[in-house]
């Protein structure tokens, strides 16, 4: 699997708060040119606020837009009864790839952690699985050693971390190369991929996709040319640096769904609201949002 830049794809609500399913296949349409594969209804998909059916038809209509060996699906749930339902109707769909979120609210032990994702594991079992880790949402921290022996345990595929997990990449992928563990940190793609880790799983690369794929091109570019003739070349160098300048003008807005929704609704893709208390930006940062739309993505 070759993925470097796979997008958090947000589901697009319509006004009313119903999911507006054709402006998801729009959207998916646009990125498979444009990303490696989309991890679907995570975090920035607002997963809480989907029920059961919402999640799987966005699933389905991911997998029929780019294929199973693209997408991700995420099927975590706070109780591994949910999980598993979600887990064996994805790999029905056809999925390749599931992640879960740890378990949530309830504060889990570690062997309580580790038979959450066995009876996932046991349920689909063909799908490779992934483990998502994000303290800052789910209260739950997993140390570079309990992921590894959670790894070990469920022969896990890789993992997402998310927030300050991100800054475990390097132990865990040092410990496991085996693993094929992504960052949502997506403000430093060459840090992450020298750390170890297959790439990132990006939030932000939703709307805009060119700039993270880009980067990675133009990363991929500079290492294949080291490779060749043992030193870098100035001009791969200099198209990484010009790369990765775009990828921090966009990472200075913050990070929000509602952000990600403004540069989506300025790229056609509206009305894209939310369910869940997603602030939309302020008039300046709205501006501003518009403003590297306009300089970041010139053909729409």
């Amino acid at each position: 699997m070759a993925d470097v830049v796979l997008a958090a794809v947000p589901t697009p609500f319509a006004a009313d708060g119903s999911v507006d399913l054709a402006c998801a296949r729009r959207l998916y349409e646009f990125l498979a040119d444009r990303a490696d594969g989309l991890l679907v209804a995570g975090t920035t998909g607002e997963f809480p606020a989907l029920d059961e059916d919402e999640r799987l038809v966005l699933i389905d209509t991911a997998i029929d837009v780019l294929g199973p060996d693209r997408i991700i699906a995420h099927i975590g749930a706070p109780d591994a009864y949910r999980a598993v339902r979600l887990a064996r109707e994805a790999s029905v769909l056809g999925a390749s790839r599931i992640a879960a979120i740890t378990p949530y609210y309830l504060a889990a032990s570690p062997a309580e952690v580790t038979e959450y994702y066995l009876r996932i594991r046991e349920a689909a079992p063909e799908p490779g699985l992934y483990a998502y880790i994000f303290p800052e949402r789910t209260g739950l921290t997993v140390a570079p050693q309990q992921f590894c022996e959670l790894a070990d345990a469920v022969g896990l595929a890789g993992a997402k971390f998310s927030g300050v997990a991100a800054r475990n990449v390097a132990e865990c992928a040092a410990a496991r190369p085996g693993l094929r563990i992504f960052s949502g940190d997506d403000t430093d793609l060459a840090a992450t991929l020298r750390a170890g880790g297959a790439g990132i799983i990006s939030a932000r690369a939703s709307a805009f996709p060119e700039v993270f794929s880009g980067l990675s091109a133009a990363i991929a570019a500079a290492a294949d040319g080291a490779d060749h003739d043992g030193d870098h070349d100035g001009d791969h160098d200099g198209e990484v640096a010009a790369r990765q300048a775009d990828v921090s003008a966009i990472a200075s807005l913050g990070q929000s769904i509602g952000l990600v929704k403004e540069a989506l609704r300025v790229r056609g893709f509206g009305p894209m609201a939310a369910r869940m208390a997603v602030a939309e930006p302020d008039a300046a940062t709205a501006a501003r949002v518009a403003e590297l739309v306009k300089s970041l993505a010139p053909d729409d």
